[in-house]
């Protein structure tokens, strides 16, 4: 789940997104359709967050420094934040506020035919590069389902193109029955209704990115499968003979941390062990490539202390013994 970064997608829905706005400001131009308006509007954001989501992903190749020795992997998940934060408010809350504008004060649409004209060109644009993320979105989703695998991707650029595209239509749709009943009816207020449609939707969207991604930014740990890969790895069963405790945490979409307490018979030397944990590390690199950054610790497995459960203290983020009275 955190091996591509779809950059195919990503350049798919760039191309479509800038030929649509630039159709789009040309329909409301002659129109007058505030849909077309908050429709131009949301696919330049669009544009903007696909160059943001490129130069996430160039700007998390750098080479790690002293003071950042884990690297910048996670500059994709802060770019994707950025993302939702372009979408809620440049395309969501400015077509809710010119969707109440045109309700307020509305008129009769000039030259419908261009918006509806646009807004058909728009369908087939961004149906190929919905199409185009879904394609590259099944190379990782396996058995998932969209929900779960949104929910669950590590790399940030597939989930973004596709809830932004799968809006996108979605907001095309109602720029079509709001500029259609405005047609039928005269009325433009219709047309007002379907821009704070769209707005609606795309605040939606957006807040579903933002929480995405912010648990992305405070770190997520490798999924029950990757885990359930690097505990087999792990144990050879004969000088490392179990896993008595692990956390990983992904310091980016395709960098994987492996903090690890493992058990060691009671008599081995401490050549033998520095063998082990080598061959184990190894084992676990070979099992799980993006495990790059692995620390094992050797202990003697005891039952007493197994039935004890994890140590709430030990825990980042546990009880702080020194914060009573305090």
């Amino acid at each position: 789940m955190s091996a591509s970064g779809g950059t195919k997608a990503i350049v798919a829905a760039l191309g479509a997104n800038l030929a649509i706005a630039a159709s789009k400001f040309v329909a409301f131009a002659f129109s007058g359709s505030s849909s077309m308006l908050a429709e131009g509007v949301h696919s330049l954001a669009d544009s903007g967050n696909q160059f943001l989501l490129l130069l996430g992903g160039k700007r998390a190749q750098r080479e790690a420094t002293a003071q950042h020795p884990f690297g910048y992997g996670r500059e994709r998940f802060i770019y994707a934040f950025l993302v939702s934060i372009v979408l809620f408010s440049i395309g969501g809350m400015f077509a809710v506020y010119e969707g109440f504008e045109k309700i307020s004060h509305p008129h009769e649409l000039e030259n419908w035919y261009w918006p509806v004209g646009v807004l058909l060109f728009a369908v087939i644009a961004e149906g190929f590069s919905f199409r185009t993320a879904i394609k590259e979105s099944n190379e990782l989703r396996g058995a998932l389902s969209w929900a779960q695998f949104i929910r669950r991707a590590k790399a940030p650029e597939l989930p973004v193109v596709l809830l932004e595209d799968f809006g996108a239509l979605i907001g095309l749709v109602l720029a079509l029955l709001g500029v259609g009943l405005s047609v039928l009816t005269g009325d433009g207020v219709w047309d007002g209704i379907g821009t704070v449609c769209i707005g609606v939707l795309l605040v939606c969207i957006a807040l579903v990115l933002a929480a995405e991604t912010k648990s992305l930014l405070l770190g997520e740990a490798a999924g029950p499968d990757v885990i359930r890969q690097i505990e087999e790895a792990t144990v050879d069963g004969d000088t490392v003979t179990g896993v008595i405790h692990m956390r990983t945490l992904h310091l980016g979409p395709e960098e994987l941390l492996v903090a690890a307490k493992i058990a060691v018979q009671h008599d081995d030397t401490a050549t033998e062990v520095a063998n082990a944990i080598n061959a184990a590390e190894a084992r676990i690199r070979a099992a799980v490539p993006i495990a790059r950054v692995i620390y094992l610790e050797p202990d003697i497995y005891s039952e007493a202390e197994a039935a004890k459960g994890p140590d709430p203290e030990a825990t980042p983020g546990g009880p702080n013994p020194h914060a009573a009275g305090h």
